[in-house]
């Protein structure tokens, strides 16, 4: 027992009850051969460095953007090429983008749009049927009659449709009314041209509609004028007088549509005079807020 070398029993000492610390305290080379991670030399090199936390949880580059791994274990998201934004485990949409826009774009093609398309096809088509054999062909008078017919009809369903199943879009709102005094406006003027109805009946009319039109552009930055029932019933009566003109009647039918025209111009003139009383009174309310609106901001 008393032959033990005492190097040996004061190194199996040393490596059982050393404090860390005590090999640099002697002078002696550290022990390197234990993986001991928790000294402090280790904590301070992988957890405790303020560098190597900003770089893993703080840095721009390990957010996601450049996608090392950093951002991964911090649970950072991850931003794709993208851009999306997805979360860790969650591969970006490709494509994302793209993909929206041609549902967007799909979103033209709805029923009430369509309906609008069809109406401004049937232009030309009417205009053609009604100058067909001269224009005095109760046949071909017939046909675009039927066509005028069924573009009125759509124009009572297209606007409906949209506002109830919320198929608004803005080639709606453009073609909407082009396709509507585009049909008016191709029947008075071929009934003119045809002698069938008086110049000054197609200029009235005509002349109140693209009229109010641009009114509604003039005060559109005060507000909307909304559609009153005596545009709505003026709309009717003049789809039913010019349907009545397109016809070739006689007897006591063309006296008939003779007194329904008379009612749908005054009702063109009398909503006409309407429209630019509602686009006055918008116009004062408009610059009256605005002013009260100013004055508070001022004050």
């Amino acid at each position: 027992m008393t032959g033990v070398p005492a190097s040996a029993a004061g190194g199996s000492s040393g490596a059982q009850g050393a404090v860390p610390g005590s090999a640099a305290t002697s002078g002696a080379a550290p022990d390197l051969s234990g993986p001991d991670l928790s000294g402090p030399q280790n904590a301070g090199a992988e957890d405790a460095g303020p560098r190597n936390v900003s770089a893993e949880n703080d840095g721009v580059e390990n957010a996601g953007v450049t996608g090392s791994p950093g951002a991964e274990h911090a649970g950072a998201p991850s931003l794709g090429a993208e851009g999306s934004g997805s979360r860790d485990g969650e591969r970006p949409v490709r494509g994302g983008k793209i993909a929206a826009a041609a549902v967007n774009q799909a979103s033209l093609w709805n029923v009430a749009n369509l309906l609008t398309m069809l109406r401004l096809v049937l232009v030309p088509g009417f205009v053609a049927l009604m100058l067909a054999g001269g224009g005095y062909d109760p046949a071909w008078r017939s046909l675009a009659w039927a066509a005028f017919a069924i573009a009125m009809i759509t124009d009572l369903f297209d606007g409906h449709l949209a506002r109830t199943y919320n198929l608004v879009t803005d080639f709606g709102k453009i073609a909407d009314p082009i396709a509507d005094k585009a049909i008016m406006g191709a029947a008075l003027i071929c009934l003119s041209s045809l002698g069938d109805l008086p110049w000054w009946v197609t200029i009235v009319i005509l002349g109140r509609e693209l009229g109010i039109t641009l009114l509604r552009f003039v005060v559109i930055r005060y507000g909307v004028i909304p559609a009153s029932r005596g545009g709505k019933l003026k709309t009717l009566t003049q789809g039913i007088a010019v349907g009545m003109y397109v016809l070739a009647l006689t007897g006591w039918l063309a006296t008939l549509r003779f007194w329904v025209m008379a009612a749908a111009v005054v009702l063109t003139v009398l909503t006409g005079l309407d429209y630019v009383r509602q686009a006055i009174v918008l116009r004062r309310q408009g610059i009256a807020e605005r002013a009260a609106a100013l004055e508070e901001t001022e004050a």
